[in-house]
């Protein structure tokens, strides 16, 4: 639906449920056009991602982690 701006100033509350049940709202402000959608609609649009820290708190624990066997060889040749 299309609201002009005076309309969706007046009607927020109504013009939000909309959003919610209907899908994306129009308003209008003279030349301009913007879009009114819930933010979990707009973040699959955009492809957000979760920010690094997120990633690595949600990642897998490293106390979960085998630990890797380790050689007792040396590492490089060292002279003595």
């Amino acid at each position: 639906m299309t609201w002009n701006l005076a309309d969706a100033k007046n009607r927020l509350s109504e013009l939000l449920d909309r959003a919610r049940r209907d899908g994306p709202q129009i308003i209008r402000r003279r030349k301009d056009a913007f879009v009114l959608l819930p933010a979990d609609q707009f973040e699959q649009l955009t492809g957000k991602s979760p920010t690094f820290t997120d990633w690595l708190l949600k990642g897998p624990r490293i106390d979960d982690l085998q630990r890797l066997p380790r050689s007792d060889s040396p590492m490089r040749d060292v002279s003595l």
